[in-house]
């Protein structure tokens, strides 16, 4: 598919009013993206883990305009609250997407959204509210052309949620989810998330992710400048050839349940990530003191124990704990007695593999 597909033909339905809401997951990258294109393209595939505790909930509400607006019109609501510095953002969302939503300016939208997790926990945010406001303006197309398929709604939804933020392509579906396009994997692209195509062992099913809240500050340097910073990065051709490579090897260990390989190809793609940031120019550091100590204290506990728990990092300071089901209860009291200490308040967030985003019934 390319880009004109997602541009809409003439609608033969008209919707006067409505409501639609939807709960969007976030998701951690196992393969990390990092580095873009323009139009929010990257410039290495990726593939993550759905999550299913951490997510946002977003409802809207529409009526239709006695005539189209010259600007976007729109109420936005954050936990019951007016927010008006969250509007910038979901006015540049609306420029990005209008030529494929062209309905957006003959209607007014109350938008109403909230996060499972607090806003100030450090947990990223713009994956699980982008695709969640995806869905819901994609849901509120699929009224205007009923004749729209399900499969054209998912790619729709993952090829707009990307035009917000680039990982929230992979929020969409679950529980695997791979974004670029990486020629040993049926079906993928550069515009929107799929679902994992292939075989995965049962030894990666029902996975658990303890998001460890090392430092629940705003990042110094934000996601944006820091994929912008891999433009004329020394190391910039070598990575996104490593990401291609370790994507073919997990091909191989999702289908063997090799959870060996899986920990060393996650847990060096976690650290290529922050490699990557320490050699931009300029250079920035996101882990804290904190993150090498639980980063350590895992080693240390794996050694030892012969679990198979690993990390992995987003562009943060935060440590998200990943190991198997049939581990939880083991894996789970060397956290609380050994990491939690190590946290922001002693906070953290128990989370699981999820099977994507769900629409939620309205009230009349």
């Amino acid at each position: 598919m390319i880009e004109k597909d997602f541009i809409p033909s003439a609608y033969n339905h008209t919707i006067t009013e409505g409501k639609v809401s939807y709960k969007s997951p976030s998701n951690i990258a196992l393969v990390k993206y990092w580095g873009k294109k323009e139009n929010q393209l990257p410039q290495n595939p990726s593939i993550s883990f759905t999550l299913d505790a951490c997510a946002t909930t977003t409802k809207i509400s529409f009526k239709r305009l006695n005539k189209p607006s010259e600007e976007y019109s729109f109420d936005l609501l954050f936990e019951g609250n007016s927010k008006e510095d969250f509007k910038p953002k979901i006015k540049t969302f609306f420029t990005r997407i209008e030529v494929y939503l062209p309905f957006l300016k003959e209607y007014h939208f109350t938008i109403e959204t909230s996060n499972s997790f607090p806003h100030s926990s450090g947990i990223a945010s713009s994956a699980s509210g982008m695709s969640a406001l995806a869905l819901c303006l994609v849901a509120l197309e699929k009224q205007l052309n009923p004749e729209m398929s399900d499969d054209f709604f998912t790619k729709k939804v993952s090829f707009l949620a990307r035009l917000g933020s680039g990982s929230a392509c992979r929020s969409i579906e679950g529980d695997i989810v791979q974004w670029g396009n990486h020629e040993n994997t049926e079906g993928s692209s550069d515009l929107f998330g799929i679902k994992y195509p292939y075989k995965v062992h049962d030894n990666f099913k029902r996975f658990h992710d303890t998001i460890l809240l090392v430092d629940k500050g705003q990042k110094q340097v934000s996601s944006t400048v820091g994929h912008n910073l891999m433009h004329n990065h020394p190391f910039a051709t070598q990575r996104f050839k490593q990401a291609h490579e370790n994507l073919d090897k997990l091909i191989a260990v999702f289908e063997s349940g090799d959870l060996k390989e899986f920990i060393a190809i996650v847990e060096s793609e976690a650290l290529t990530l922050h490699a990557m940031m320490m050699t931009s120019m300029p250079y920035f550091i996101l882990m804290k003191p904190n993150t090498l100590e639980i980063i350590n204290k895992i080693w240390e506990f794996r050694e030892k124990s012969n679990s198979n728990v690993c990390f992995t990092l987003d562009a943060g300071a935060n440590v998200h704990v990943l190991y198997p089901e049939n581990e939880k209860d083991v894996v789970f009291q060397f956290i609380k007695d050994e990491l939690i200490g190590y946290c922001e308040n002693q906070q953290y967030i128990c989370d699981r593999i999820g099977f994507g985003a769900k629409q939620l019934k309205m009230n009349a």
